[in-house]
């Protein structure tokens, strides 16, 4: 398993473990233009619990990987935070956010893989 392959799983297993949904990996790669390797999306009900999944993986990440993220922004209202691991970037949203950016739909020629919802 690659580093940023292992990065990955823990974001997703970080986002799980508080009940986050609607998990995605985008893999931007192939894509010259982008930014960043990849995205992982995922969907909180409340700001709270967007709050607590962001809080989530940045704990999980550190404790399973070492890593610790660049920069995160989003707390002021936590509708949308972002987490930024360098070359991957975790999003966590509430679904009405999550459905105006869209990111899945802006970023539709990469390679998007739906993580199934764990209940």
């Amino acid at each position: 398993m690659t580093e940023t392959t292992e990065l990955i799983q823990r974001i997703i297993e970080g986002i799980q473990e508080k009940k986050g949904h609607d998990i995605v990996h985008i893999n931007l790669n192939n894509l010259e233009y982008a930014s960043a390797t990849s995205f992982v999306i995922g969907t909180g009900n409340t700001k709270i619990q967007v709050e607590a999944i962001a809080d989530s993986v940045r704990e999980y990440v550190q404790e399973k990987t070492g890593q610790k993220p660049f920069n995160y922004d989003g707390y002021q209202n936590s509708q949308w935070i972002v987490i930024d691991y360098g070359t991957v970037f975790a999003h966590i949203f509430l679904p009405e956010e999550r459905e105006r950016y869209n990111l899945e739909e802006l970023w539709a020629d990469a390679d998007i893989k739906r993580i199934p919802n764990l209940d």
